[in-house]
């Protein structure tokens, strides 16, 4: 409960941007209870992670935090690890359908892995954990809750099914985190997050975690958290410095000729590709399967049993490749990937940066591959202004216009139109070779 805390004022219009200055480089300096701390031996987890370092303390000393960071930097454990500290206190089962610890995520993939990783940190405390989401049968679940859950992991959609059903109720929940909430403002569930929360009860410690921090998000947090001490890991530049960035200028039809060529280099150990659409996705899967190469293919039209499948063969190496819309964009944490192709560009230069951010994790190298059509420069010019950073041209047209902090001088020869061109219309032009 907070009643020992400050009440939020009235014209409340920001967080407290309370710095955290934690020198120590352990988890024993956070203050976390000795189950937790075997957890954390156990899966070898010994140095904190800057979010970690920086949430864990305000949490477990009752406070509302708004965390920023980008995936892959340990953001579950800086919330689980306050989380289940705090619920263990509790000596009697939980009431049916009255979990005490919520978690809401945008997808069914991190709703799991938040469960799985929350699991991990908490075997020696023996709390329950549940996950609930669509694309599996709802009585399972209901029973599952009925039988009384301490920490819930949902996604929007199946947990208001649930509490319109009676089948949840969220009177008792003490600890909320909403995850990845500008992925949840991309995906439409604003609203339902909203009716979620109005559920809950007034007094409860509250965690929001986001890779950026739009105007509606910034505004949500005014909504439901109190007093928040915000906290900040989010790089001074966008995308990551260990991944090599490239770019080929490709007509649309020959971009499945060039994935198979570059697909028989040995160094394509594990790889990634994203397309714009599921058919889209489902249709280079079919033609990599048919070239020979093994792959699996994830997208929102699959169940949720076809899609921990595909997940599942490409973790365990049965598939070389994982094709994949942006579902696959945040959330999934899967390591050693080597490359990340981008198939077709995305429509939103913010997810190209969590796109490639599937490869370079935990302080590996990676390589990030895209594919350009004339028709998607548009969306090339917005992602090199978004990361100021120019895509090295690996194949295609190397005579780009500069972008947002590119060197504008360039050779006086590359400057001018060739002489025998000048003077031509527009459609007289001489096409350049892709």
């Amino acid at each position: 409960m907070r009643a020992d805390r400050p009440n939020a004022q009235a014209g409340f219009a920001g967080p407290q941007k309370e710095s955290v200055h934690l020198n120590e480089n352990n988890f024993e300096a956070l203050g976390l209870a000795e189950t937790l701390m075997r957890a954390l031996t156990a899966a070898n987890f010994t140095t904190p992670t800057p979010i970690q370092s920086q949430a864990i303390p305000p949490l477990t000393g009752g406070r509302d935090v708004i965390g920023l960071a980008q995936t892959g930097t340990g953001k579950t454990a800086a919330f689980a690890l306050p989380m289940l500290q705090r619920i263990a206190k509790h000596t009697t089962r939980p009431t049916p359908r009255m979990p005490r610890a919520l978690v809401l995520a945008p997808t069914r993939e991190l709703a799991l892995q938040i469960a799985e990783s929350t699991r991990t940190l908490g075997r020696f405390t023996h709390q329950r954990v549940a996950v609930v989401m669509g694309g599996v049968g709802i009585g399972g679940q209901a029973k599952i809750l009925n039988q009384g859950v301490d920490i819930l992991i949902a996604t929007p959609g199946r947990l208001l099914d649930l509490m319109e059903q009676g089948m949840a109720r969220l009177d008792r929940v003490e600890f909320f985190v909403l995850d990845e909430a500008d992925r949840m403002l991309d995906m439409g569930f604003i609203r339902d997050i909203r009716k979620i929360v109005a559920k809950l009860p007034k007094e409860r410690q509250s965690a929001l975690f986001s890779a950026t921090m739009p105007n509606e998000i910034a505004g949500l947090a005014r909504e439901l958290l109190r007093d928040p001490v915000q906290v900040s890991v989010t790089p001074a530049q966008v995308t990551v410095d260990k991944i090599d960035q490239r770019v080929y200028f490709v007509d649309m039809a020959s971009k499945r000729t060039l994935l198979m060529e570059l697909l028989q280099a040995p160094e394509m150990s594990r790889v990634i590709v994203f397309t714009r659409t599921k058919h889209g996705a489902d249709r280079v899967a079919q033609h990599l399967d048919k070239g020979g190469v093994k792959s699996a293919a994830i997208h929102g039209n699959k169940s949720q049993g076809q899609r921990q499948r595909a997940l599942g063969e490409f973790k365990a190496g049965q598939a070389r490749v994982l094709v994949a819309t942006d579902i696959a964009a945040r959330g999934i944490d899967v390591i050693d990937v080597s490359h990340v192709i981008n198939f077709d560009l995305p429509m939103e230069p913010e997810a190209y940066v969590h796109r490639i951010g599937r490869t370079a994790r935990n302080g590996a190298a990676g390589i990030a591959l895209t594919f350009c059509d004339h028709s998607e420069r548009g969306q090339l010019r917005q992602i090199e202004r978004l990361t100021k950073t120019p895509l090295v041209v690996a194949m295609g047209d190397h005579h780009r216009e500069p972008v947002a902090g590119e060197q504008a001088e360039r050779p006086r020869q590359q400057q001018r139109r060739p002489q025998q061109q000048r003077g031509r219309g527009r459609g007289n032009r001489p096409r350049r070779a892709a």
